[in-house]
């Protein structure tokens, strides 16, 4: 019964199927502190792998064309341009969650100490972020300008809009899909369309390939990558070397290197 509830909908895909037969599975295990009776599906009953979708790796042009048509949008509330301009400026330069940017409080960035607080994130982590120089005066300008604007009203979040309210995921989606528009980095058609959470990827992929082509010892540093991108288990970080070409190959040259000089 289980089986066929979970593929009652023919239309659906493998991992709706599969994410169908789990809730069961949960219930049941639930259930049978009720009814010992109860029959649990097996795990393997559905099998199916979660595939990663390809992240699309911006180069430094479309950055800075995201960033100069950010300060191009209409200052609605006075505000606008310079909020998206700090904020995807920060999404590039630290590899940060959308949601953690978005939640910083303002006791959050330390700017005299170049340092930023991600408090509470995904699974429940929080951690230390180090900003460098340049990043410290673009939010900086951000927060003079901010605090002008607003005229010594007090508000908790550090990106807020021209209002002092805080910004809401899901505007912030639909101004940066604009953005990619006019900058001609999606055309209405594509099969698949870059996103924010990219920006994350990108930041780790450079500073991998930054390591590979300094001759640095990869995975001794790998942990600090894990640590300050706030991932829960190293294999998420691992996942970055497969993605790309040009990193798997860095990675089979070091190991190639390695078997040479132990043959």
């Amino acid at each position: 019964m289980a089986l066929d509830w979970a593929l009652s909908k023919p239309s659906a895909r493998p991992e709706r199927a599969a994410e169908r037969l789990r809730a069961v599975r949960a219930f049941a295990r639930h259930y049978i502190g009720i009814d010992p009776a109860t029959e649990v599906p097996p795990t393997k009953l559905l099998p199916h792998r979660v595939r990663r979708r390809q992240p699309y790796l911006y180069t430094d042009d479309d950055v800075e064309r995201l960033l100069a048509r950010a300060l191009c949008l209409p200052p609605q509330d006075g505000l606008r341009p310079w909020t998206y301009y700090c904020l995807l400026g920060l999404l590039s330069v630290t590899g940060m969650r959308l949601g953690e940017a978005l939640r910083l409080y303002v006791t959050d960035v330390d700017l005299d100490q170049e340092v930023l607080t991600v408090r509470d994130s995904k699974f429940g982590k929080s951690r230390l972020i180090p900003i460098q120089a340049l990043t410290r005066a673009a939010l900086l300008q951000y927060r003079d300008r901010r605090d002008q604007l607003l005229q010594g009203r007090v508000q908790r979040h550090f990106f807020v809009s021209g209002r002092g309210t805080p910004l809401i995921p899901s505007c912030v989606h639909r101004t940066f899909y604009a953005l990619l528009a006019q900058t001609g980095l999606f055309v209405v058609g594509d099969a698949q369309r870059p996103r924010l959470h990219d920006l994350r990827h990108r930041f780790a992929v450079r500073t991998l390939l930054q390591w590979y082509r300094n001759g640095e010892d990869v995975e001794r540093r790998l942990p600090e990558l894990s640590t300050y991108l706030g991932h829960t288990c190293i294999e998420n970080t691992y996942w970055y070397l497969s993605a790309y070409p040009e990193l798997m190959g860095h990675a089979v040259n070091r190991l190639e290197h390695r078997w040479e000089m132990t043959s």
